[in-house]
Order: structure tokens, then sequence, then C-alpha cells
């Protein structure tokens, strides 16, 4: 299993000496399956505003990997603003870096250290903290030899997820549910896609940094699925209403368990093994 971290580089609700406001780098491990602990490798460094650039960054992040138990394959961050900078530092160590919103140990610690580490420094300024928006693209339809022949949307027990590591599954990507404190009866939705080219579908997805599925109503009312910070997909389209009626209590279910869903490819109904399964969060209901 390769070894993927999270990555924040950015201005903290902290001024130094001088007024100007305080950075921090903060660097945790990504969890790839639904049994791996919470807390894996975490680093944290601030910075001070008069250095920030991607030299102190590279240095930053050399020290991290001093301490980590084994360096990352690759780094994930969700800050577009930041791209330039973080890709710049990324590439002279030679670590791919990649735009993604599955950055969800990383959310969780940000809140904590919101809550309890930031109003403890010196200089802090407590107010509302900017959240990050995504802007929405239009939605780039499937490659032909892609599009599945059917899909149905289901829900699974939270608990399931606890045997996921036992299932066969090809291509897919998991996280603990217990990041987020849910219930084990409650139900997670779902959708799966049945295509009789499954495999290459669901490789195909892997290739990509796999956000949320979204019900957008309209005229063509669809079924799409966003990826990395930015693009979307579109997966299906709901032309009557029982459809949308569906993709609508999907979004209700999505609400009721913090954004939590899957999208799982199968050949068809009958198989037991899946060609993808991922677990999602929207983040706009985290």
């Amino acid at each position: 299993m390769p070894t993927i971290w999270e990555l924040d580089f950015y201005s903290r609700p902290i001024l130094d000496e001088q007024k100007k406001k305080v950075w921090e780098l903060l660097v945790c491990e990504s969890p790839l399956s639904s049994d791996q602990p919470e807390a894996g490798f975490r680093y944290a460094e601030f910075c001070p505003s008069s250095q920030v650039n991607s030299i102190w960054l590279k240095t930053a992040l050399e020290s991290a990997i001093a301490s980590a138990p084994q360096p990352p394959d690759k780094i994930r961050f969700f800050r577009q603003a930041m791209n330039n900078m973080i890709m710049k530092a990324c590439d002279d160590l030679a670590i791919p870096a990649q735009l993604s919103r599955r950055t969800f140990s990383l959310n969780q610690w940000l809140q904590q250290r919101q809550a309890e580490v930031y109003p403890q420094q010196p200089g802090f300024q407590p107010g509302t903290n900017p959240t990050v928006s995504f802007a929405e693209t239009p939605a780039q339809p499937l490659p032909d030899a892609l599009l599945a022949q059917k899909w149905a949307f289901v829900t699974l027990e939270a608990a399931a997820f606890a045997e996921m590591k036992d299932w066969a599954i090809d291509f897919g990507e998991a996280f603990p549910l217990s990041l987020f404190n849910l219930e084990p009866q409650v139900r997670i939705p779902g959708l799966i896609l049945f295509s009789q080219r499954a495999l290459p579908l669901a490789a195909w997805m892997s290739g990509l940094e796999l956000a949320c599925l979204k019900f957008e109503p309209g005229t063509p009312a669809r079924l799409l699925l966003e990826t990395g910070v930015v693009d979307r997909w579109a997966l299906a389209s709901l032309p009557t209403p029982a459809l949308q009626r569906e993709a609508q209590n999907f979004e209700t279910a999505k609400q009721q368990v913090q954004g939590i869903h899957f999208l799982a490819v199968q050949a068809n109904p009958e198989t037991e093994a899946f060609a993808g399964f991922w677990l999602l969060q929207d983040p706009n209901l985290a």
C-alpha cells in the first residue's frame, strides 16, 4: 500500500510581533483503508510570513520526511491558491503532488487545531475562519467506452465497512469511519455502476482524485462525479421524476451522515467482487 500525505501550507489566525500573519505547514498521513488507525504520522511547523516561499516549504518537508517512518509516495493538498508553491517544493523533492479533496484526516486536524491549539498561541486573533470554496465547472461526458449499462442507489450499514479489507476489490480507497464518530447501525448511501467494461472503468477512475457524487437538478437532471478540486463528470441522466426523487433521497441520506457515501463498480448485479470501490465525502456537507 502506498504512503500518501495530506498537506496544508497557509496563514493561521495568529499575528507575530510585527502584526503579520503567522503561516503553518501541516502534514499528516492519509488513511487508505477502513480499518487503518485514524492518527498516523503528523508534522506541524510554523513559518514567519517573511519566509513564505517554496524554498522554506521544501526545507520543512525535508524535516518532515526525516522524522517520518517512511517518505510519501504522493502528496495531496486542497488549496488551489497554493498550487504553484506546493508543486514547486514537491517537484524539487521528486514527490508527486496533486490537488485533491480527499484530505479527510487533515480537515479533522485543522478543525481540532482551530479549536484547541491556535487560541493558546500568543497573537491569536479570534474570528471567522475563511472557508475554502470549490468552483463549479461544466461537467464533462464520460468516455463512451466507459459508460455503465445500469446503475442503482443502495445503502450499507456503517459496521459493514469494518470488513472491507476482506472484500474482493481491484481498485479502490477508503478511510476509517471512526474519523466521523458514526454509529455502527447508520446507513451509508452509495451508487453501484454495472458495466461490461467494469475493470477498465474502475482503472480509469483510480487515476482520478475521486471527491464525491452529486445530484444536479435542472434540465437535464444529472448525476455527477466530482474529482480533483474542480473537475466534474456526467455519470447518468435522470429524465424521469422517479429517478430524480431517488437522486434527491440519495442527497438527503448523504446529509444525515456528514456527506459520507460510496461509489462501487461491478460487472453485473450477480457478482460479489468489485472492480472498484471508493468511500467518498461531499465537502459541502462535512
